[in-house]
């Protein structure tokens, strides 16, 4: 009989369920973490026996790679429960497959993608009294590999670490849904032809803290990127992507930038372009500058703005600035397209409509 790829090890020290309602009673997205946590080695070119733990710190050799060189890749899916009482994930299998183009990039190991959804499936059952109740709450799962080879030469690592852990995520908007302010970047650049944008890779997140900071001095909430050539192109914001709503010929058009190997192809940007046509809206892929977006909103053509993550859902954006002009948008109000979007999508992930696409993995 061969072992499991999984050893289940129930942690000792499991919050009592005054002590865990306490914590879920205040949710701030990442603040909080389950009782445990996953972690799966690779070594001798393959994966080795991983286990179901107690939630807790990792230790490293002062060598290890990742500390040095970067060989870092996360992702971000959420489980939902469900009105009969079950738990279901949102398109884990999706992120399966971006985690191992992310990997790939960095010259990494896939994990299996059967591996990973069976990690998730058995945190989750073991913390399922963590995962939230409430409609726009949810259990934020996050899986991340690093490399762990203790050795100071520049080349890929000979060994690696799969962790996946748990937080419990309340409403990211509690105060409810308001457009934020976005700062167009001339200064900083996100990714380049070539190089990890399309990688969810920890130093993408790291180079962007600069131009997120500057935003912020500038009294918006968050970045816009542009192509990093001829500095004209909208890519995305933070880290998310952007949506344009259009009113083209009496029709209801969504448009996203096309990826072009510099931009996150995100998991609810794909999924949103299929609900658009679910709504009876129509989609489009393809480059917008930031003088079509002027011009654009200047003459009634672009309606709404959006910007659509994991952790958000979707985020309206009220208000865009960069040196030398400043543009609001729908009145700087939430707008239907955007809502109405953002409503069907919650609806499918907390089963309160039916799941056409079959998204919603069950656990």
């Amino acid at each position: 009989m061969t072992a499991p790829r999984l050893r289940i090890t129930p942690s000792t020290a499991i919050l009592s369920d005054a002590d865990r309602a306490a914590q879920m009673s205040t949710l701030a997205f990442g603040r909080t973490f389950t009782d445990h946590m996953v972690v799966i080695p690779y070594r001798d070119g393959a994966w080795q026996q991983g286990e179901v733990k107690a939630y807790g710190p990792l230790s490293l050799d002062p060598a290890a790679s990742v500390l040095h060189y970067g060989q870092a890749i996360f992702e971000g899916f959420k489980a939902f429960a469900q009105p009969d009482g079950s738990v279901k994930t949102f398109r884990p299998q999706a992120n399966a497959e971006r985690f191992n183009r992310s990997a790939r990039r960095l010259a990494m190991p896939d994990l299996p993608t059967d591996l990973f959804m069976e990690a998730a499936d058995a945190l989750i059952k073991l913390d399922q009294a963590w995962v939230p109740k409430n409609v726009g709450e949810s259990l934020y799962l996050r899986p991340l590999m690093i490399a762990t080879d203790p050795f100071l030469g520049v080349r890929p690592s000979h060994e690696y670490l799969f962790v996946l852990f748990a937080s419990p995520a309340g409403a990211y908007f509690p105060q409810g849904v308001k457009p934020v302010t976005v700062w167009i970047s001339e200064d900083y650049v996100r990714a380049a032809p070539g190089g990890t944008g399309e990688a969810k890779c920890a130093g993408n997140y790291a180079a962007s803290l600069v131009a997120q900071a500057q935003a912020q001095e500038k009294g918006c909430d968050q970045v816009v990127w542009l192509d990093a050539v001829e500095r004209r192109y909208i890519e995305e914001m933070g880290g998310m992507n952007l949506f344009f709503v259009y009113q083209e010929e009496g029709k209801t058009v969504i448009v996203t930038p096309e990826l072009t190997g510099t931009l996150l192809p995100g998991i609810t940007r794909r999924s949103l372009l299929d609900l658009a046509h679910d709504l009876g809206y129509e989609s489009s892929e393809r480059k917008l500058t930031v003088q079509q977006w002027r011009d654009d909103i200047a003459s009634g053509r672009m309606t709404e703005v959006f910007a659509c993550g994991t952790a958000a859902v979707i985020t309206p954006v009220g208000v865009a600035k960069a040196n030398g002009f400043e543009m609001s948008i729908n009145k700087v109000q939430n707008g239907p397209v955007t809502m109405a979007l953002r409503d069907a999508l919650l609806a499918i992930q907390h089963g309160t409509t039916p799941d056409r696409h079959n998204w919603m993995h069950t656990i």
